[in-house]
């Protein structure tokens, strides 16, 4: 028996040896590398080329300059006008709720901040990728429109103004001379400030991802990643997809392009919870981490002579609630959602969901996702019992004329739907998935912060019967 025993200690060492070890000094190094490095899954790009000696003359239209773009990128204004940064609209896609198909975008779809861009378009296109979608009347075909140095200028000077117009004092020669890969700096300009100002939506995009530091976004503060490097980019389509004017799931950035599950952690507790647990939940703690997000917009409260800040209060827009350091909301999310659309009936007396992830414990394709939710009242039709569509700018608008009727009133014929005179404010809720701000991994969650007594999630709220260490998990 003894040497039996010496026999198999001696078998098993011979294993380790003939199988074991080549295996970790020969293939395993490389799928680890490859999973750690933080630059192998990124696009290899060659250096911008500098267009200071490429660009002369004088231009007084951005319209100019992009002509002047196309006489060597011929191909890229058409190229634009097909992607969503351009039609604000989706192609068409079957709403998973009503198994219509539909269009949705920023071009007409309803959300919870600003409301909607019709009739209000001078003002919303100010972060349009072309120039003068001032009316409905505007020529989404007309390649003359479209705005090269919005997403390519390098000086940090190029503004735009109304209806996506070039705002004055832009010196545009310098501008177009300074062209580039699009940084930090020409995504954030829109998107960190979509809803009216910095950090207003999103809750993970705001202008501390400027020049973050590591604790703020390991991706961008430790390793100085762009946009562009996740959201890859190929005949300028941008990879990605904003839930909060998307049904599908067509053209996500997903962790794993970069980071494979197989590799990425080697401790078997965490891998055991990458089929229900997406990555954002246990690597982004908290989101909003320097600059305040807003959580809730009050319409009913404008109007009135009141003390003003941006934070609490505004006469054209009403009372506001903002916070910092927020613990996320966290829900299943298989990729697709529904959404209020325009003209679609609500409940006044309930709280309408504008924009909803779609998933639950018995969809094998969800995941625990964490969001940033928002909470509003907005006017809506108390005879027709849907949600209105104001115009607040220009003239003519609510921001001017402080009066609701004929705001509802302009708005809704922009809009397409009937109003009945007869207003009230309801209100309304909507959904942000949070998948920036990445926290370095030593500040990624730990058991006891999710499991135990004082865990953040709630279980019974996903479907499970309890805590998942005591009761079980997913079946």
């Amino acid at each position: 028996m003894k040497n039996f025993k010496y026999l198999w200690m001696i078998g098993l060492g011979v294993t380790i040896l003939v199988i074991v070890i080549p295996i970790i000094l020969f293939a395993t190094p490389d799928a680890v590398n490859a999973a750690r490095d933080p630059w192998a899954s990124v696009p290899k790009r060659n250096p911008a080329v500098s267009h200071a000696s490429l660009i002369g003359g004088e231009f007084t239209t951005g319209q100019q300059v992009t002509q002047k773009c196309l006489e060597c990128h011929a191909d890229a204004a058409s190229q634009v006008i097909h992607t969503t940064h351009w039609t604000w609209e989706s192609a068409p896609v079957v709403n998973a709720v009503s198994g219509e198909e539909v269009t949705i975008g920023k071009k007409n779809t309803l959300n919870n901040f600003c409301i909607g861009i019709q009739s209000n378009w001078s003002g919303c296109t100010k972060c349009h990728a072309g120039y003068g979608w001032q009316d409905a009347t505007f020529d989404f075909t007309n390649t003359a429109n479209v705005d090269c140095l919005v997403c390519h200028d390098q000086t940090g000077t190029y503004l735009k103004g109304t209806a996506g117009n070039v705002a004055d004092g832009v010196d545009l020669l310098a501008v177009a001379q300074s062209v580039g890969t699009p940084t930090r700096a020409n995504c954030g300009g829109c998107h960190f400030n979509g809803g009216g100002g910095n950090g207003v939506k999103h809750g993970d995009l705001d202008s501390s991802l400027y020049f973050p530091s590591a604790t703020v976004d390991v991706h961008m503060g430790e390793f100085n990643m762009q946009c562009v490097d996740c959201h890859k980019t190929e005949d300028h389509l941008i990879k990605g997809r904003a839930m909060s004017v998307s049904f599908d799931n067509t053209n996500q950035v997903a962790c794993t392009d970069c980071h494979d599950k197989a590799t990425t952690h080697t401790d078997t507790r965490i891998t055991s919870h990458l089929d229900t647990v997406a990555c954002q939940t246990c690597h982004i703690p908290t989101f909003a981490k320097q600059d305040p997000t807003k959580v809730e917009w009050d319409w009913s409260q404008a109007g009135q002579d009141l003390p003003e800040d941006p934070h609490s209060y505004l006469k054209i827009k009403g009372s506001f609630v903002y916070d910092t350091d927020i613990v996320p909301t966290y829900t299943w999310f298989n990729g697709t959602s529904r959404h209020y659309l325009i003209g679609d009936p609500m409940d006044p007396n309930q709280t309408t969901v504008m924009s909803q992830p779609l998933g639950n414990i018995n969809d094998d394709k969800s995941l625990i996702f964490p969001f940033k939710l928002h909470y509003a009242k907005q006017p809506y039709d108390t005879l027709y019992n849907y949600l209105l569509q104001p115009k607040t700018v220009g003239e003519g608008g609510y921001w001017t004329t402080f009066d609701w009727n004929s705001s509802l009133e302009a708005g809704s014929e922009a809009a397409g739907i009937a109003y009945s005179g007869k207003y009230g404010f309801a209100p309304t809720l909507m959904y942000w998935p949070i998948t920036h701000m990445v926290a370095p991994k030593t500040q990624a969650l730990q058991c006891t912060d999710c499991h135990g007594e004082t865990g953040r999630i709630d279980w019974q709220t996903l479907g499970y019967p309890g805590d998942p260490m005591v009761w079980g998990g997913r079946k």
